[in-house]
């Protein structure tokens, strides 16, 4: 795959017949200048629900690099993650957050907050994760679960990082779903800060 997907976007003729738009590679690709190994490829995005449905959708995933959905969104997307590095293992707290920005989302980095890997992160978001081969360790503040291919996980707006301590690469289909952290939960975790 090294960082290309074959992305089948359907539409509506115009006489409302079902019609392939687009058949060819996501064109949204980036690559970690860390590590080329490493790639994030974004399927689709939408902005809002219900997600509106036209004949034919503008691209919606070009622009700067984002992490996350837009409010009332979602992406999907599929990730290539290469095994962890030294590099990667010996980041500081200030390299984690620049990772972070780079992504758009510095706020979401949580090492030297309570998370103890350097890409620690949390987002208000809830996340369905399906590894599609390979084998990753999903890092929680206290657990680390090794996921192999098939395995699926939800991920509800927690504290976690994705490290690949295999020598194979990794690959992740996420959909991230817009979503805002209940009062009750806000203030525990912020009593805990």
């Amino acid at each position: 795959m090294q960082g290309h997907v074959r992305r089948v976007v359907t539409g509506h003729d115009a006489n409302g017949k079902a019609t392939v738009l687009l058949d060819g590679p996501a064109p949204f690709v980036h690559i970690n200048p860390r590590n080329a190994a490493d790639s994030s490829t974004d399927i689709w995005r939408t902005a809002d629900t219900p997600a509106t449905i036209v004949a034919e959708h503008e691209e919606p995933t070009l622009g700067p690099r984002r992490q996350m959905p837009t409010r009332n969104g979602t992406v999907i997307r599929i990730n290539r993650f290469a095994p962890e590095t030294d590099e990667v293992r010996n980041m500081s707290v200030e390299q984690a957050r620049a990772a972070f920005s780079a992504l758009g989302n510095e706020a979401a980095s949580t090492f030297g907050r309570g998370g103890h890997h350097p890409l620690m992160h949390r987002t208000e978001t809830i996340d369905y994760a399906v590894i599609l081969s390979g084998e990753i360790t999903m890092i929680l503040d206290d657990t680390d679960v090794i996921l192999k291919a098939g395995d699926t996980v939800v991920q509800c707006g927690t504290n976690h990082a994705w490290s690949n301590h295999s020598d194979d690469i990794c690959e992740v289909l996420f959909v991230l779903i817009d979503g805002k952290l209940d009062d009750e939960l806000e203030a525990t975790l912020a009593a805990g800060e």
